[in-house]
């Protein structure tokens, strides 16, 4: 047989082979496995190797799974060389380049229109950021694109020298930030939660974790920055401010005064009264519509600035005046012209109303005309009964009891009083222009002068530190009068030498000084806590306030001006701390204005 003859043989043998089991799988399907596993070829290590590429393997997988693809051991798959040789560092030039850099975009010229070209200054860098601060995803366009500052107007104000143009997206971005945060700053409650240092506290035991601390931290955080209405009305510690300042000195004819953020709310009717909180930045406003606000003083609060705490109605009220009892301020007292007066105790929310006053109801028709001793012990009311002149009826105010009358022989009766700084008596003005010094201790007036061209007498105040200790320690008493004119006397100057222990005060004394740049009645005359300035003004005219600086007593002539929008005044009322003025009008709007030193 020849040689080619066995060969062909020989191949044919498997494809006889194979269909034969072809057909015995086909006649009986339980030989088939046992048919195909003895026919099975083995691979070669061509066809290995072109599956392992193509499928891969167990071990190659396990091996290559946390490698960098582009190169393992040192060895580019795509050259099969080391990199270690010049080739490789040829190709490897552009490893540490951005993709964003091996690209570009046609959007049409890169020349800005107008030919103008972009100017890059030093000024124009980026700040850097925290990781914090890292954005969280990034437009590579924005660093392409060109915006003029001097096209628009209102881009103008973004430059920093008058000859910069053209500035990149990014920068263009980053200074309307910049400029967002000029116009809105970070309110205070913000800044101290950046700058507070964390907390460290000692694990108690080897369980505790990080991620629970700082969860505790932050809700304590939330919790002392939102309380809710009932925890201010039971302890209003959260917002009480305790940095301390120095005693300030503002200087006379020019006042650095700024306006500050508006109470959001407004009364349907004029506001009658005005008072600042004695421990606390809340602020008491009172309308004839029955209506008390308490507002938390926080201009920069976010999203409403000098937020609604609570509010009060009482119907059938129109309050007159309202007023928080010192020097706690824990309760309001508050009276409309009714024969009646409530007290609203703000830790438990209870409304009180007192209706009695023994052996005095009928000099007693009307309630409104009170006011509070800043010892918080006593409260005096004006008597509407002028037979003999005026009475004030002075009550206890925790049993609400009469202790003491003080009658003052001025025709047409009282028209305002004022307790002593310390409590231990009154200044009392008669319509007349009479003034008495009434003491507390002996139930009996020290003194009785006459304010000087007094042409019938319509507001009175006392402020001021370092007064005589024999007047209650302070020192001013301001005047106002029916012409307009407001007199202002230092009460160390009313006092004549004396060898006898009786008190003797000048009975026409010369006042230190007389404003007159009113011309109506005078119905406002507040000193703020410092006694460095006086609000005197006149609800009978339009923007009719002025503001006096003490002891000079000279008339700031920088502030109000024309375009101050004060409206006919109500109530005047001073911050605290002597750094807020808060104006109230006759349409129900209440504005601030900030006092600078």
């Amino acid at each position: 047989m020849p040689p080619n003859s066995v060969n062909t043989m020989e191949i044919d043998d498997p494809i006889s082979s194979s269909s034969e089991e072809e057909s015995d799988f086909s006649s009986d399907e339980e030989t088939a496995p046992q048919n195909r596993k003895a026919q099975t070829i083995d691979k070669d290590s061509d066809e290995e190797e072109l599956e392992r590429f193509v499928l891969g393997d167990t071990a190659n997988f396990r091996e290559n799974l946390f490698r960098d693809e582009s190169r393992v051991d040192g060895v580019d798959p795509r050259s099969g060389r080391g990199g270690d040789g010049e080739d490789s560092e040829a190709e490897s030039g552009l490893e540490d380049v951005d993709d964003a850099d091996l690209f570009t975009f046609d959007i049409g010229g890169t020349v800005p229109s107008g030919g103008k070209e972009l100017v890059a200054t030093t000024a124009t860098k980026v700040d850097e950021t925290s990781d914090k601060d890292v954005p969280a995803w990034e437009d590579s366009d924005d660093e392409r694109l060109t915006i003029s500052l001097v096209d628009t107007t209102q881009l103008r104000k973004l430059r920093i020298s008058e000859a910069e143009d053209v500035v990149s997206g990014t920068e263009y971005a980053r200074r309307l930030r910049q400029q967002y945060l000029r116009l809105n700053p970070l309110p205070e409650w913000a800044r101290e939660a950046e700058g507070r240092p964390a907390k460290r506290r000692r694990r108690s035991s080897a369980a505790t974790s990080d991620s629970d601390l700082s969860d505790d931290a932050t809700v304590n955080d939330v919790e002392a920055s939102t309380l809710p209405l009932d925890a201010f009305l039971r302890d209003a510690s959260a917002l009480k401010d305790r940095t301390a300042h120095g005693i300030r000195k503002l200087r006379p004819e020019v006042i650095d005064i700024q306006r500050s953020r508006d109470i959001p709310d407004t009364h349907k009717e004029e506001v009658t009264s005005l008072a600042f909180h004695p421990e606390y930045p809340v602020l008491l406003s009172s309308s004839t519509s029955s209506v008390m606000h308490l507002h938390h003083i926080a201009p920069t609060a976010h999203p409403t600035p000098n937020p609604l705490l609570t509010s009060a109605q009482v119907k059938h009220v129109p309050v007159r005046r309202a007023q928080f009892l010192y020097p706690t301020g824990d309760k309001i007292f508050f009276a409309g012209r009714r024969r009646y007066i409530h007290s609203w105790d703000l830790t438990t929310g209870t409304i009180q109303k007192t209706s009695q006053m023994q052996g005095h109801q009928l000099e007693q028709r009307t309630w409104e005309r009170f006011r509070l001793s800043p010892c918080g012990q006593y409260i005096g009311f004006i008597a509407s009964t002028r037979k003999g002149g005026g009475v004030i009826n002075i009550l206890n105010v925790n049993t609400m009891q009469w202790i003491a009358a003080a009658r003052l022989d001025s025709r047409g009766g009282i028209i305002d009083f004022s307790w002593w700084g310390n409590s231990h008596g009154l200044t009392i003005l008669g319509k007349g222009g009479q003034v008495g010094e009434w003491s507390m201790a002996s139930r009996r007036f020290l003194a009785i002068w006459n304010d000087e061209g007094s042409n019938g007498g319509t507001a009175m105040a006392l402020g001021g530190p370092n007064g005589p200790v024999v007047l209650g320690g302070d020192r001013w008493i301001a005047i106002g009068s029916n012409s307009g004119v407001t007199n202002i006397y230092d009460r160390q100057a009313l006092i004549m030498p004396s060898s006898d222990e009786e008190l003797e005060i000048k009975e026409r004394p010369e006042p230190t000084r007389r404003f007159m740049q009113l011309t109506t009645p005078v119905t406002i005359l507040t000193f703020s806590p410092d006694g460095q300035l006086l609000a005197f003004g006149s609800r009978h005219k339009k923007d009719a306030l002025r503001l006096a600086h003490l002891p000079s007593c000279t008339v700031y002539r920088n502030w109000p001006t024309e375009q101050t929008p004060l409206g006919r005044i109500t109530d005047v009322a001073f911050g605290r701390k002597s750094d807020l003025l808060a104006v109230g009008n006759d349409i129900g709007k209440i504005r601030l204005w900030e006092i600078r030193s």
